[in-house]
């Protein structure tokens, strides 16, 4: 492949990372771990949407192919690192396509993390119950 070839980028959200490939003059494809995407998240039409949200919003989804290798996490989050992942990507491909993914958040890495269980609690903050006697 030559340089310029396919435009890439890494995508993160919760404990999943997704490094996202956009294949120029495509048709449209998502392959997520080697399946389709529909194939990959069991057709949830949520996470579709989510998958797609950058591509439809900037008016190219037909014009990629997409490749993705996702590790970690849950399936959401898995879907959210791939929506990152490709905001990014396109963003590479086109500086121009910045205010409308920025505008709609697209851009900007989820931060939120599942808070860590404290010791002599049985969750990240539930306590035992109190019992008086």
């Amino acid at each position: 492949m030559s340089q310029n070839a396919y435009h890439w980028a890494t995508g993160r959200r919760k404990t999943a990372i997704a490094r996202v490939r956009l294949i120029p003059g495509g048709t449209g494809k998502i392959i997520v771990n080697g399946k389709t995407s529909r194939d990959y998240f069991g057709g949830r039409a949520i996470l579709q949407q989510m998958l797609s949200a950058p591509l439809r919003l900037t008016g190219t989804g037909e014009r990629f192919d997409i490749t993705v290798r996702v590790v970690g996490g849950g399936v959401s989050g898995q879907a959210g690192a791939i929506s990152h992942g490709i905001a990014r990507a396109l963003l590479k491909f086109d500086g121009e396509l910045r205010p409308a993914l920025k505008s709609a958040k697209l851009l900007t890495r989820d931060a939120r993390m599942k808070e860590r269980k404290k010791v002599g609690l049985k969750r990240a903050r539930k306590a035992p119950q109190y019992t008086k006697r």
